[in-house]
């Protein structure tokens, strides 16, 4: 008799601890990065910074009580195996919400089954359009290209005083974009540029495109650059070929890929920087927990991402709820919430972010001008 009941409650107690890991399974984060490929440094650091956003979060205590956990997919830096990924991500059932990856042209390849999903994303590529397509589940943790546009052009026009303008962009989305909205503020100033030349990504000779520079006149240079080696090639050609006129960049410039890769062929270019260090005490504090932890410097491959998670986390809480419409509602509601990027104030299209830095590299350290923001449009 003993032994039935003693058999009876254990059966009970191993039920009631079924029951309690159930109602505590972690909530699960898609996270698709360039893990492999010629983008996996990149890649590495927007892991990196997710991870301690992740770590911090369920320090606090979780959302909603349990364990927040990433699900990480490799799109091995490139739009299909973006495309992939998040398919993937969205087949297994038990995704809440998803960071897609930082380049424009894979968000843009990837957004149609976003949409599909209906999982609210996190985004970090910086065209304008990505957030202007009217997909909902959209939300972004960089400033848009339209004001590095604004920032570039006003600092080069009124700042600088140059007139006669080069403009070098990749032809994908984020480049395409880039250069469309320079053109746009350019023209608002009367200044024609005497020179706009595209390029592939992975290019590995710039040859013809700094002798166009050359030759055109210009006497300051912009530049939309996604990709950190192409960026570092670029760099090495303008200064071997002679060119040294004023550069002001995207903010692929000041990324620590590529300060490692181009070195001291960067020193006294400027770049937009969504990022910087020592903007605001969050992004300070940033900095020096990423370096303490990956002995490495912070970049906005990885402040993206790490702002991304604590927003997600943020909506989760207020929201009381894992279901894809809430959180995608109480996203869109943060206002106010400081991030390592800045302050999020989020616009009707998702936009969290409205301005940029200008920053300067003075022989290899980065130097910070101003933050110039601006008031979204309704």
């Amino acid at each position: 008799m003993y032994r039935k009941i003693a058999t009876f409650w254990a059966a009970i107690t191993l039920a009631a601890v079924s029951i309690h890991v159930n109602a505590a399974d972690p909530i699960r984060i898609g996270l698709v990065s360039e893990i492999t490929g010629p983008n996996a440094e990149a890649g590495a650091n927007t892991v990196n910074g997710a991870k301690l956003a992740l770590e911090e979060v369920n320090k606090g205590g979780g959302v909603l009580g349990r364990l927040l956990e990433l699900k990480i997919e490799d799109n091995q830096s490139t739009n299909p195996g973006s495309v992939l990924a998040v398919s993937k991500l969205g087949s297994e059932g038990n995704i809440t919400a998803l960071i897609a990856p930082v380049r424009s042209t894979q968000v843009q390849a990837s957004a149609p089954t976003i949409a599909k999903l209906g999982l609210p994303t996190m985004i970090g590529g910086s065209d304008y359009g990505l957030t202007h397509t009217g997909n909902a589940w959209l939300f972004r943790a960089r400033p848009n290209d339209s004001y590095s546009a604004k920032v570039i052009v006003d600092y080069g026009v009124n700042t600088l005083k140059k007139k006669k303008w080069a403009i070098i962009h990749s032809t994908d989305t984020f480049g395409t974009g880039g250069k469309n909205m320079v053109l746009e503020e350019l023209k608002l100033l009367g200044v024609t540029p005497v020179l706009v030349q595209g390029y592939t990504n992975n290019t590995q000779d710039f040859t013809p495109i700094v002798l166009a520079i050359k030759q055109s006149g210009a006497d300051i240079l912009t530049s939309y650059t996604p990709f950190s080696t192409d960026a570092a090639i670029f760099a090495t050609q303008l200064r071997q070929l002679g060119v040294n006129t004023p550069w002001i960049g995207s903010a692929t410039l000041v990324s620590d890929s590529t300060l490692k890769l181009a070195k001291d062929a960067l020193h006294d270019t400027y770049s937009v920087s969504d990022f910087f260090a020592e903007a605001n005490p969050e992004a300070q504090a940033y900095a020096q927990k990423y370096k303490q932890q990956f002995g490495r410097e912070a970049d906005f491959y990885s402040s993206w991402a790490y702002d991304a998670v604590h927003i997600l986390a943020l909506a989760m809480n207020r929201a009381k709820s894992t279901k894809p419409d809430d959180i995608r509602k109480e996203i869109s509601a943060i206002r106010g919430f400081k991030g390592a990027e800045g302050t999020y104030n989020f616009d009707k299209n998702g936009d969290g972010l409205h301005g940029y830095n200008i920053v300067k590299n003075e022989k290899g350290k980065i130097v910070f001008i101003k933050h110039t923001a601006f008031t979204p449009k309704e």
